[in-house]
């Protein structure tokens, strides 16, 4: 399978979801848009997008980040999805695919910072790939932002700060606000881009923010498995 990224910062990198596809011989290619390197010219040739997460919005925003263009990733996404290839969009690529649905992507009722727990809903328990997951699962976050909803939009997990955490665009097409791939050398780069100060000072401003040390000390391990049982099974 011919598996394609689309990176938006160094410090949004793909984590678990990329040493999923490496571990399965996936064949990886990917678009660093930080480094202003062009998407494909066309789909063909890609089996499954991934499209990850990043400080933007799916608003334009030249001034602060001259190199991320959303209509050309709207456009590219657009044409995924009507050539039904495998897609999951991550935190900004969640709010992305909303928008190339056809929805608007809102804020988030509450910001989320750290490892808290998702709830699936009763559609959730019946989806083929996300019930895996079981009732509730301790996922990361990092967010403020979530996907807006079409009218055929499913949501299959929620959480106390997020109403909207895992929705199903369509069979093959899956819209993470929750980051199911973090690690211990992801959330090291989060920090930093971030800064730990800040991240304390918002740890006690807002209820679903945790400091550098909490960060530091979540186990990460269960929520990457249950992401490689999400990928098997919807690939397969």
């Amino acid at each position: 399978m011919r598996v394609h990224f689309i990176l938006h910062e160094t410090f949004e990198v793909p984590g678990a979801y990329l040493k999923w596809a490496l571990a399965r011989g996936h064949h990886i290619t990917s678009t660093k848009v930080y480094e202003k390197e062009p998407l494909p010219e066309t789909i063909d040739g890609i089996d499954f997008l991934i499209v990850m997460g990043g400080p933007q919005s799916p608003d334009e925003d030249r001034e602060n980040f001259p190199y991320y263009d959303p209509k050309a990733e709207l456009a590219f996404m657009k044409e995924a999805i009507a050539a039904d290839i495998y897609i999951v969009g991550v935190c900004l690529g969640a709010q992305l695919l909303s928008v190339a649905y056809g929805a608007k992507y809102e804020h988030s009722p509450e910001r989320e910072i750290g490892v808290y727990p998702v709830t699936l809903t009763m559609q959730g328990l019946t989806d083929p790939h996300v019930s895996l997951f079981g009732e509730t699962l301790e996922t990361g976050h990092w967010h403020g932002d979530m996907p807006g909803l079409t009218e055929d939009a499913v949501v299959l997990a929620t959480s106390q700060g997020c109403p909207r955490q895992i929705i199903r665009f369509s069979p093959k097409h899956y819209a993470f606000q929750a980051h199911l791939e973090f690690g211990a050398e992801i959330i090291e780069l989060l920090i930093t881009a971030d800064g730990g100060e800040q991240l304390r000072e918002q740890s006690e401003k807002f209820t679903f923010v945790q400091t550098p040390e909490e960060l530091r000390g979540n186990d990460y391990s269960e929520m990457n498995a249950k992401l490689y049982a999400f990928l098997d099974s919807l690939v397969n």
